[in-house]
C-alpha cells in the first residue's frame, strides 16, 4: 500500500496549480509512516535556516482515518497535502481553518 500512498501524494501535488507549484522552491515533500513526537499528525511544514523546507505527508494516520473508503484517503491526503503547501506560504492555522482546511 505504500507505493499506491505515495501516488497519491504526487498526484496531489501534480493537480497545484502551474503557478502555486512553480512558485514551490527548496523544499522537499516526503512520505513517513508517522511521526514519533505526535503519532496522530496527518502532515507536517518544517523550517530550518540553511536548510530545504521539508513537507512530510504521514501515511499510518491517513490510513487508519480514511483507509476504509479509497476515495476519502484520496481526498483527506490531498487536503493535508494542500495544507502543508499553504504552510510553506505562510498561511496559518487559523487562516486555513477559516478556508476548510483546518
Amino acid at each position: 500500500m505504500t507505493h499506491e500512498f505515495e501516488q497519491r501524494v504526487r498526484e496531489a501535488l501534480d493537480a497545484l496549480p502551474p503557478d502555486l507549484a512553480g512558485a514551490l522552491e527548496n523544499v522537499a515533500v516526503v512520505v513517513e509512516e508517522e511521526n514519533p513526537d505526535e503519532p496522530g499528525i496527518l502532515g507536517l511544514f518544517q523550517e530550518a535556516p540553511y536548510m530545504p523546507a521539508k513537507i512530510t505527508i504521514y501515511r499510518r494516520p491517513l490510513e487508519a482515518d480514511f483507509g476504509h473508503d479509497p476515495a476519502r484517503l484520496e481526498n483527506e491526503i490531498r487536503v493535508t497535502v494542500l495544507h502543508e503547501v499553504a504552510h510553506y506560504f505562510g498561511i496559518d492555522e487559523q487562516r486555513l481553518a477559516e478556508l476548510g482546511y483546518g
